[in-house]
């Protein structure tokens, strides 16, 4: 009879391993530093899957039918909100099935900014005030699983029509005024982190001792990165600089550094020939150290700019588009702002 229950007893364990493996909550993220943080959350338990990935730009991006259909199978989608990925407002209303919706841009203890204006930082299209401001969940009740209203199930067929339907969006922040690149301050990713901790844990208590542990241990990390970031900076602090887009406050926020203006309020859309005159006057007449680009962008704009000018030229990315994914990369992505700053502005 042992020789009999032996072979059961180690199939039916087998089958626990497998079922327990793929118990894993399915989750879906939208850009690489988000990704970045959600994948150290899950480090254990799973692995996120990433929508944007290499060059493509949360400003201006269309899903693929093969990402619709993850949407539609997710358990949780992360996303900073409509500020940022404007495409995906609609693919979660249709989509998303019953996932739910975290808007990190909405946790508990995340420091907002309003845009910049005036001087060399372009008009946007709404009006603001220039307080930053901490959030918390009783101001925001959309965020208590918005995914949580039974959409009917989609054929993944019917899906091509997205990819086109939510390309080269005219991104020019008009929501509400909030910069939505929170991510490039720790201090927020601290906040994230422990948003996506009680938020997995929600949904998959089983693994919730290791998503609280896992989450400590970033923030701990995130606690490292920013001291030995504003060590890095401070010989460059006060020098001035401008940069492609006004993506960059939240980290110059942080580490007590600050552009002298942007060249275009959207990435999309080229400056003016009247811009472009207004950057250069701004140049010579700050006695501008370096202007930077974008890997996601055309940089001849930044050559111009910077020829015949005592400016050298380089290159920020706020997404990280060229590191690899994965738990490391928004470390990466911070030690790469502060290396391209430090060394751009360095005498």
């Amino acid at each position: 009879m042992s020789r009999i229950l032996t072979p059961v007893l180690a199939s039916v364990s087998f089958l626990g391993l497998v079922a327990g493996a793929a118990a894993a909550p399915q989750v879906v993220t939208t850009i690489k530093p988000i990704h970045s943080l959600t994948a150290g959350v899950m480090k254990g338990v799973g692995a996120p899957t990433l929508l944007i990935e290499g060059a493509g730009s949360p400003h201006a991006y269309s899903l693929k039918p093969s990402q619709a259909a993850a949407l539609q199978d997710a358990d949780l989608i992360v996303w900073m909100g409509p500020q940022l990925e404007t495409f995906l407002t609609k693919p979660l209303e249709t989509l998303s099935g019953g996932a739910h919706t975290l808007t990190l841009a909405q946790s508990d203890g995340v420091k907002t900014l309003a845009f910049r204006e005036g001087g060399s930082f372009e008009r946007h299209s709404h009006d603001h005030d220039e307080e930053a401001h901490d959030h918390d969940h009783g101001d925001h009740e959309d965020h208590d699983h918005e995914g949580e209203h039974g959409h009917e199930a989609h054929d993944h067929s019917d899906h091509d029509e997205h990819a086109d339907e939510h390309a080269h969006h005219d991104h020019d922040h008009d929501h509400d005024g909030v910069d939505p690149h929170m991510w490039l301050d720790p201090a927020n990713a601290k906040a994230f982190v422990s948003a996506l901790a009680e938020e997995l844990s929600e949904i998959d208590p089983d693994n919730a001792a290791t998503y609280e542990a896992n989450a400590q241990a970033l923030q701990g990390r995130l606690d490292g990165l920013m001291t030995q970031v504003s060590g890095e900076l401070a010989p460059v602090q006060g020098k001035p600089f401008i940069v492609f887009h006004d993506a960059y406050q939240y980290f110059e926020n942080r580490f007590d550094i600050s552009a002298a203006g942007s060249i275009t309020v959207s990435p999309e859309r080229a400056p003016g020939a009247e811009r472009v005159a207004e950057i250069q006057h701004r140049i010579e007449e700050l006695d501008v150290s370096c202007v930077f680009s974008e890997p996601q962008f055309e940089p001849k704009i930044v050559r111009v700019l910077v020829d015949g000018t005592q400016a050298k030229a380089g290159e920020l990315d706020p997404l990280g588009a060229t590191l690899d994914a994965g738990e490391n990369q928004y470390f990466e992505l911070i030690n790469g702002l502060a290396a391209g700053l430090t060394e751009c502005l360095a005498d």
